[in-house]
């Protein structure tokens, strides 16, 4: 590959990232946990809510889990990395698009519409990941692996800054109220998310591979599945890996899919919380190239180490913090370490796992992932529910409601420290040298 097509092949990879980000922000950590609470589930309680939310995350999870492995290898066998990426995004892009006609208080079809798009959403990531190896050389895969996750904070941002002054300004943009503008802001999602992405299919080449009968990679595709986990067994380094990324990833996943429903549920404005994801998105954007840099420079799984120190700091200060600037601190914290943990997650696995299975092994490391997110907001969400009922049963006074609500929200958050913690202690045992 010549260096311009090299270059140009790089770039076509991380307008992925630019794409879905979007989704990512505007919907998955912005306005639907917002919207879902005021207009989808208006009137219920907050830890009912943060629920619903928490079990649609995990269905998702556990749907894309229980493929992931299987379809990596499908795709390894065939060379069609590129052909599920745009299946699971025109799924993806459909059910954002599909948000705009949902009525009030339909939260049924809003969860199942939702968990649809992060099907597609987190579908498609297996092959995005697993294009990285196509586009880099491995000693550029922790820069390039930053390089997508800094045009993902940079594209999210973007957009979700739009929308942001979409919903604070309906008028300028010809809308009734803030309601009609957050669904047209899911719209504008799909529309940005299928479009970007097609510079992805266009610029980023992937080598042609001798097709078999589709019985016959599929049964192929069994027989890889069994013989990929055998292997990451005898691997000692890529399953422990596995197992710590498998924790450590569900705590960061559940904070960035539950973090607006919980200050929401703590009485923080909707619009300090979507301030701070803004902040989020535009601190994250140079915070992850610079991650990539600290890794090459420092060693990536010290990096690693430093990003969990932090969550599980921000985690504690999550349960106590009473005040919105102090949301507004956590946003920073979590931006300077959110996108280096994802970028360097990938790029040190990256270098953990043979060459030639690619998808395969990403198919095992995505299924690892999907299944911690399983936990995680599952975990909040019973946490928070079970608090509740335990809390309720010795203060019934309708006066202790919303103490109770409160204390109940702020344990539920406290047990992802558990995630970080076994996490950390599993990476510590990973030796990438053997």
């Amino acid at each position: 590959m010549t260096k311009d097509r090299h270059r140009k092949a790089v770039w076509g990879w991380a307008m992925y990232d630019w794409a879905n980000s979007a989704f990512a922000t505007t919907v998955m950590a912005g306005f639907f946990p917002v919207f879902f609470t005021q207009f989808w589930s208006v009137g219920a309680d907050a830890n009912l809510t943060n629920a619903r939310l928490g079990y649609g995350n995990a269905i998702a999870g556990l749907l894309v889990a229980a493929c992931a492995p299987f379809l990596g290898a499908i795709a390894d066998r065939g060379g069609t990395r590129k052909r599920f990426l745009a299946v699971f995004t025109a799924l993806g892009v459909a059910a954002t698009a599909t948000l705009f006609w949902l009525p009030q208080g339909q939260w049924t079809g809003a969860v199942l519409t939702y968990v649809a798009g992060l099907i597609g959403f987190s579908g498609a990531l297996i092959f995005y990941d697993a294009l990285l190896p196509l586009v880099a050389p491995r000693k550029d895969f922790d820069r390039v692996s930053a390089f997508g996750y800094a045009a993902g904070y940079l594209g999210g941002g973007i957009l979700f800054l739009v929308n942001v002054i979409m919903t604070l300004k309906p008028h300028w943009f010809g809308l009734v109220d803030s309601a009609a503008a957050v669904q047209w802001s899911f719209l504008t999602v799909a529309v940005w998310w299928g479009g970007f992405s097609l510079m992805t299919f266009l610029w980023v080449p992937e080598p042609a591979v001798v097709r078999s009968q589709s019985g016959q990679t599929m049964r192929q595709a069994w027989h890889r599945i069994l013989k990929t986990f055998r292997h990451a067994r005898r691997r000692k380094a890529v399953f422990l890996f596995l197992l710590a990324y498998w924790f450590y990833i569900d705590g960061v996943d559940t904070i960035i899919r539950m973090a607006v429903a919980y200050g929401l549920s703590l009485g923080f404005a909707s619009t300090d919380l979507i301030t701070a994801l803004l902040l989020v998105q535009f601190v994250g954007f140079p915070a992850a190239i610079l991650f990539g840099r600290l890794g090459q420079s420092w060693g990536v799984k010290r990096s690693l180490f430093l990003a969990l120190g932090v969550y599980i700091l921000i985690t504690i200060w999550g349960a106590f913090m009473r005040h919105r600037w102090e949301f507004y601190g956590m946003a920073l914290a979590i931006a300077m370490v959110q996108g280096g943990i994802q970028a360097l997650s990938r790029s040190y696995y990256a270098r953990l796992i043979p060459e030639g299975r690619s998808a395969e092994f990403f198919g095992l490391y995505n299924m690892m992932g999907k299944f911690a997110a399983i936990i995680g907001p599952a975990l909040m969400g019973t946490v928070g529910l079970a608090a509740r009922h335990i809390l309720l049963q010795r203060y019934p006074s309708p006066a202790d409601a919303a103490g109770v609500t409160d204390l109940a929200s702020r344990l539920s958050i406290a047990s992802v420290i558990l995630l970080f913690v076994i996490g950390a202690v599993l990476l510590s045992r990973v030796d990438d040298e053997g």
